[in-house]
């Protein structure tokens, strides 16, 4: 199955698709990780891309879909794979399906993981983690038995910068703005799948396992 996965920040597609991997055997790839590893490596576009990083520029999307290519292309992504983080707009997924058009490897599904704007907001503002041992609680799902202290060693907890209302509310703004016309985009293609990211880890994934037919 080679599938695309969609949601805010805060959906929980992350765990999802953890989730995926487990029951599918198929890798997730991250372009975050597959451009590390390439600069790491030294490979070809790595350095290309390594020398854009070093200036403090953007990666090219042309380099970002060919180290995608390379990486499909591998053995372990023959019964299929897990895109995560990419394509972030329209743009990229027409030029990958063109790429994945060429390599007869079209994508199966692009599931989208959906929360409604408040609870995401709820999930990531409310964060809390334990300064000491990083053990993380939701002042509004998970609290802690006592108001900021941890329960597990009873360490200080605070919240993280990146989790602060103003840095969160920029972040699904962006979200908004350029990643959210992928569910029309791929709608319009006729293999986007919808998903209510609310309930249990585990009752989330039983819906997506009856939606994807298995």
């Amino acid at each position: 199955m080679r599938l695309v996965l969609l949601g805010a920040p805060g959906a929980g597609k992350g765990t999802q698709a953890k989730k995926l991997i487990e029951k599918y055997g198929i890798p997730q790839i991250s372009t975050g990780d597959i451009l590390r590893k390439a600069v790491a490596d030294g490979t070809p576009l790595g350095k290309e891309a390594k020398i854009i990083m070093d200036k403090g520029g953007l990666v090219s999307d042309a380099i970002v879909i060919g180290l995608v290519k390379e990486r499909i292309a591998q053995d372990d992504c023959k019964k299929g794979y897990i895109l995560d983080g990419f394509p972030r707009n329209t743009a990229q997924a027409e030029t990958l399906d063109n790429v994945l058009t060429d390599m007869k490897a079209p994508l199966d599904v692009a599931l989208s993981v959906d929360v409604d704007k408040d609870d995401l907001m709820k999930r990531l503002t409310g964060r809390r983690t334990c300064k000491s041992c990083q053990q993380m609680y939701n002042i509004y799902f998970s609290p802690s038995k006592k108001d900021g202290v941890c329960d597990k060693c009873s360490g200080e907890l605070f919240q993280r910068d990146d989790d602060k209302e103003a840095t969160i509310k920029n972040r699904l703004d962006v979200y908004e703005k350029a990643t959210a016309p992928l569910i029309d985009y791929y709608g319009r293609k006729g293999i986007l799948k919808s998903v209510k990211g609310v309930g249990s880890i585990d009752e989330i994934f039983g819906k997506i396992c009856a939606m994807l037919g298995s």
